[in-house]
């Protein structure tokens, strides 16, 4: 039966995987993915050869509609990213929505993501939490920090090594006076570390020790404390 399958990746160990993803992918008629490349290791890893197409943000505005063109012809198709699960900060939305709106089937399987166990390590607040992916690099980058120092639940942004520091410096300019955080790079990975503190302390860390890896940052919350213009 065409269907679209989006199946989630391991962020870091190759272990992660579910055997119910293993299954689906061995079943796809194509499978989509993020890298080709990153992907072809993971697929050699789990003994699986099947044809494979790219799937990015660069080409997925011209390849969605061809690839739902496909699916109704009477492929199941499975889209992958290159860690993680589709559609969160990577690849997948438009092509679930064309799917959706063409009648298609869609069946998310769940599994791995990185900000859930940085959450949890956090040791901060997880029950009522919102999920902000990449901030603007330029454009909107100083609104978007405004607008979540104001925010009452914790707040999860992804970040590179290139912009950590310069994020936990935006956090001490904007945000109320010191709040906690918690920064997890390279989940479940072989060098996976979590340092928390307050912000002004994680920024004297990662300023004394070049950040390396990808990262999730753990933010509190404003649990009503003044800004700092306020003090």
């Amino acid at each position: 039966m065409a269907k679209l399958f989006i199946v989630p990746t391991p962020v870091g160990n190759l272990g992660d995987i579910t055997l119910r993803a293993v299954e689906t992918l061995r079943t796809a008629d194509l499978i989509l993915a993020e890298d080709t490349r990153t992907s072809s290791v993971l697929l050699d890893h789990l003994g699986i050869s099947k044809p494979l197409q790219s799937y990015h943000k660069f080409n997925e505005h011209t390849a969605t509609e061809r690839i739902a063109d496909t699916i109704e012809k009477g492929l199941t198709v499975a889209l992958i990213s290159d860690a993680g699960t589709p559609g969160i900060s990577d690849p997948g939305f438009m092509l679930v929505r064309s799917c959706i709106e063409r009648g298609i089937e869609v069946e998310t399987l769940p599994g791995p993501t990185a900000f859930v166990p940085a959450l949890i390590d956090s040791g901060l607040p997880c029950d009522r939490f919102c999920f902000e992916g990449f901030l603007p690099q330029k454009k909107g980058r100083k609104s978007a920090f405004m607008r979540l120092a104001e925010e009452q639940r914790t707040i999860i942004i992804y970040e590179s090594p290139y912009r950590i520091v310069k994020t936990l410096e935006s956090i001490v300019e904007y945000f109320p006076h010191d709040p906690l955080v918690s920064v997890s790079r390279e989940i479940s990975k072989k060098f996976e570390q979590t340092v928390r503190g307050t912000a002004h302390e994680l920024l004297k860390h990662f300023t004394e020790h070049p950040p390396k890896g990808e990262f999730v940052i753990v933010i509190e919350g404003n649990r009503g404390k003044k800004r700092h213009a306020e003090d």
